[in-house]
């Protein structure tokens, strides 16, 4: 098997450069880290699902604590028109 060595990197980075160029890159090096986190976490089986169920319980929680302030004060409408 033939190893992968930095002249061939380079030779690979530079075609990439060429095709997608500069200003693209950093866009398609963020999909491909958001990709592999995905990945990872499906192959791992994480239990971020789980968190995400319990936060909004939470949530709703704190917010149900908190005094609701009224106000006294009524929508006016401008009139529209010529």
């Amino acid at each position: 098997m033939p190893n992968i060595g930095p002249l061939e990197i380079g030779i690979v980075l530079l075609i990439v450069l060429i095709i997608f160029g500069p200003k693209r890159l950093p866009g398609l090096g963020k999909q491909l880290g958001t990709g592999m986190r995905e990945f990872k976490e499906t192959i791992t089986g994480s239990d971020k699902d789980k968190d995400k169920d319990d936060a909004p319980a939470q949530v709703t929680q704190a917010k149900a604590d908190e005094p609701v302030a009224k106000s006294d004060e009524t929508p006016t409408s401008t009139p529209t028109g010529s």
